[in-house]
């Protein structure tokens, strides 16, 4: 009995010593949550944020640093707000600032300037995950123009004599980040457009797909959505094989081009972001397109005609010795595809040949 007595008491013990051990563990992941700071990349035991008074001197020696143009002495406190969060407030030369966002913004600035652009991104990302409030608009506008500066300008040599090289993948990357950070027709539309053009460049047609459809699926009012249509289908066109090949892309590509050609008649109106200027460039583009949508329906169309006219050659020479009931069925399936291929694309040299077969194979009959 005693033994039995000491075995319940000691199961008791283990019991709460195990539960106490759980709740403290669940205290201090609730601890370290509330103290997240996104974007930094490691973490460490103290997530709070940093002391008020101390952000703030810091962020006023920066601040004065910077007017005084000794920038590298700036960044490196500036970028102190990096790894720790700070909600202060501090006011300097009548105007209000948010140390931290402030000062991740100031030194994203200054990173830009000297040519650091991968950094510059890095820092301006870590503002629109951590700091929501802060002036988004303008992070945003930041985060679109480092992207497209990485992406599209020649990399700045690091101290002036070591060369950056560009990597694709890094820049597909931080667009995919802008269209998620950035979600709304100001800056997600832009992102992803400028990924489907890099990816197009890179040769990753399927994710130059996948972002020209997100455009169109999640965005349909924005004007991009009317070169998205045109990018697609001239992507599935160069992804076709030829007309002795499955034609899945080729009909893809004639389904755009001509989505593309129903759907935008007109061009569409000028953007609520969009400048004068930037408009009558797109209405030139615009005209281009439309001209080469026009050439590319046309095109598709003779190479499913041809395609066609292929098949129902083939089923006419040697249907008979692989179809079971050829016998049954004579000239229908090859006359089938003949039909086709005029119906597709009437003014072809392939609607031509394929009239000829059909008339042989009636005087034939006859």
């Amino acid at each position: 009995m005693t033994k039995l007595l000491l075995t319940i008491i000691i199961s008791n013990a283990l019991f709460s010593f195990v539960l106490l051990g759980q709740q403290s563990n669940s205290r201090y992941k609730e601890e370290e949550k509330e103290y997240l700071f996104p974007g930094t990349g490691f973490f460490v035991k103290n997530r709070k944020p940093y002391e008020n008074n101390e952000a703030i001197n810091w962020f006023r020696e920066a601040y004065s640093l910077e007017l005084k143009g000794e920038y590298g002495k700036a960044l490196s406190l500036y970028e102190r707000f990096s790894k720790r969060r700070s909600d202060a407030l501090v006011k300097i030369d009548s105007k209000q600032f948010k140390v931290g966002p402030e000062a991740l913004f100031r030194a994203a600035r200054i990173r830009e300037t000297r040519g650091d652009w991968s950094k510059s991104f890095d820092l301006l990302r870590l503002i629109a995950q951590a700091y929501s409030d802060y002036e988004f608009d303008i992070v945003a506008s930041s985060l679109m123009r480092v992207a497209e500066r990485l992406a599209n300008e020649k990399l700045p040599k690091k101290w002036g004599l070591v060369p950056r090289f560009r990597s694709g993948s890094q820049d597909r990357m931080r667009l995919n980040q802008i269209a998620g950070l950035a979600k709304g027709p100001k800056f997600a539309p832009r992102a992803l457009m400028t990924l489907a053009e890099i990816s197009i460049k890179d040769d990753r047609e399927e994710e130059a797909i996948d972002a020209l459809q997100r455009i169109i699926n999640l965005y349909p009012e924005n004007f991009l959505c009317e070169k998205a249509y045109y990018l697609t289908a001239d992507i599935y066109r160069e992804m076709s094989s030829g007309s002795s090949y499955d034609q899945g892309k080729s009909v893809k590509a004639l389904n755009y081009y001509e989505d593309y050609l129903i759907l935008y008649q007109e061009i569409p109106p000028r953007g609520v972001h969009e400048t004068e200027k930037d408009f009558k460039l797109r209405n030139i583009q615009y005209s281009q397109r439309k001209e080469l949508a026009e050439e590319g329906r046309k095109f598709m169309r003779e190479t499913l005609a041809a395609s066609k006219l292929e098949i129902g050659t083939y089923i006419e020479e040697y249907g008979k010795y692989y179809l079971t009931n050829w016998q049954e069925l004579g000239d229908g399936p090859a006359l089938q595809f003949y039909n086709e291929a005029v119906t597709v694309a009437p003014e072809s040299a392939a609607a031509r040949a394929a009239e000829k077969r059909i008339a042989n194979l009636k005087n034939r009959v006859e």
